[in-house]
């Protein structure tokens, strides 16, 4: 019973379930700044409809976040003891910090936007969903200053077996902080666009709410197009890069580049194996963009690009999983960019809401960047294996060593069990809520 994998399993497991919530709660929280802004200033009814049906569903799935997190949290000393003895001087102060000037900053204001609507001023009420969406952000950015710090360790010695942190500036600022924070926010921008716009292709379906409906839809397509183009560049060509330079055993396993060479060419597809001849890894039935994995690494499509023969077996991440999620991701990046792109077209030909066929499309699509998210962080914590601090920290060398198999299987079901109730319970009140349908303004209004 290999109990380094049941520790990754549970951990995979606990912290994939709690990062289906905040890519929504930001994306949303920040489109309904935008919402609430054009409603409190020209006093249409329709907008202030569209704040008033989705805050309900940014603060369900505010509070189902808020669950699952509390649990991720706990298996750092239950389960990853030694790597808790090592990292806790500097892993520590960003999670307290994301408790200290996040959660309690979001978590106060979004009682004032929830509860204030009609009974405080419309500034002040403006202003609470502003602030519901910079805590929301702010969470983000310690948790990724945490993460990062792990991916490219700064700021700190190792003393008598612990990291002591010698620079806090270094530690939070580390090399991969902004890249994987400003791409993340703008996958959480698309991830709020596409369930705002799911949630409104279904009303138009059902024929609920029209007017609101179509707005929002026409609201969530822009932003998700927009958002889709940054995150494809500059974010992700950034983020792509900085991998490159910092990581670049990942970067050459998730370009399946298993030779060191110049002119370094892009994997678009792939699968990977081993030959059975040399025994050496390869892409089977591959497609490849000479020189542009050189030039998405450094600028120069004539740039040496490492491959994995550059580096030791025993620190290489696994070849497949890292590969497959990071191509899905990308795909799925263009995927969105494409159905943004249609349907803004639609919306110029006046035949968005007559569409039938491209509304279905977009309930389906809604939960497809959560999907990309989960793909972006196996692309991310596979691929830094075998470490859990790059170069510091082996994983198998971080798990606690008084937690034995049966206590992590047991654990593992009962968590597994109770995430596949909650996430039950979450889909039946999302359903009702969106079955009530908003509330139909009193005056029409023409939505151009």
């Amino acid at each position: 019973m290999d109990l380094v994998f049941l520790a990754r399993l549970q951990f995979a497991v606990t912290v994939g379930f709690h990062f289906l919530f905040p890519p929504i709660s930001i994306g949303l929280a920040w489109i309904l700044v935008f919402v609430e802004a054009v409603g409190w200033r020209t006093g249409s009814e329709t907008w202030q409809s569209i704040g008033k049906l989705f805050s309900k569903l940014l603060a369900l799935t505010f509070a189902v976040g808020v669950a699952s997190g509390i649990v991720m949290e706990f298996q750092f000393g239950t389960n990853w003891a030694s790597y808790s003895r090592f990292v806790g001087d500097i892993f520590g102060a960003p999670l307290a910090a994301e408790a200290i000037f996040a959660f309690f900053l979001e978590s106060t204001f979004l009682g004032v936007y929830l509860l204030g609507r009609n009974r405080v001023s419309k500034e002040v009420h403006w202003f609470s969903i502003l602030v519901v969406a910079i805590g929301t952000t702010l969470s983000a950015f310690w948790i990724l200053v945490a993460n990062s710090w792990q991916q490219t360790p700064a700021g700190f010695e190792v003393i008598n077996g612990r990291a002591v942190l010698t620079s806090f500036t270094e530690a939070v600022f580390n090399s991969s902080m902004w890249p994987r924070f400003f791409h993340q926010m703008t996958a959480a921008m698309i991830t709020g666009a596409f369930f705002m716009a799911a949630a409104a292709a279904w009303l138009l379906l059902k024929n609920k709410g029209k007017e609101v409906a179509l707005l929002a839809l026409k609201v969530s397509l822009v932003t998700g197009f927009i958002f889709a183009i940054i995150s494809i560049f500059p974010t992700g060509h950034w983020h792509a890069s900085q991998v490159a330079r910092d990581q670049p055993a990942k970067f050459a396993v998730i370009e399946g580049l298993y030779e060191t060479q110049t002119k370094a060419p892009l994997a678009v597809f792939g699968i990977p194996t081993v030959d059975k001849e040399t025994e050496k890894p390869r892409l089977a039935a591959e497609i490849r963009i000479p020189g542009m994995a050189s030039w998405l690494a450094t600028g120069d499509v004539n740039a040496e690009i490492k491959g994995t023969d550059a580096f030791p077996a025993s620190d290489l991440p696994p070849f497949g999983l890292p590969f497959f999620s990071f191509h899905l991701m990308v795909a799925l990046g263009v995927a969105f960019l494409g159905l943004t792109a249609l349907g803004l077209l639609f919306w110029k030909l006046n035949l968005l809401e007559r569409a039938r066929w491209f509304l279905v499309l977009m309930v389906i699509a809604g939960p497809l960047p959560l999907i990309a998210n989960q793909l972006g962080w196996i692309t991310a914590e596979v691929g830094r294996q075998p470490w859990t601090v790059y170069n510091y920290l082996r994983t198998a060398d971080s798990v606690s060593i008084t937690v034995g198999g049966g206590e992590l299987i047991f654990s593992l079901v009962m968590l597994s069990s109770i995430y596949a109730l909650l996430l039950f319970v979450y889909l039946f009140v999302l359903g009702r809520i969106l079955s009530k349908g908003p509330e139909v303004p009193q005056t029409a209004e023409v939505v151009s």
